[in-house]
């Protein structure tokens, strides 16, 4: 996988993440609770493209 993909699937993800947080009314605790799930969701992906994760 290209660093270029890379680095567009974690711009998409946080503009998604941005879009999502502006426009939707939301209460804050749902809020917190999203951008923590993207932020460990990407985590986790980036340590499968790189080869860091057990499974």
């Amino acid at each position: 996988m290209s660093l270029l993909t890379i680095l567009l699937v974690i711009v998409l993800a946080g503009v998604l993440l941005w879009v999502i947080n502006s426009y939707i009314p939301m209460q804050g605790t749902l809020k917190k609770i999203l951008n923590l799930v993207v932020v460990i969701v990407v985590i986790i992906w980036l340590l499968k493209v790189f080869g860091f994760s057990a499974t």
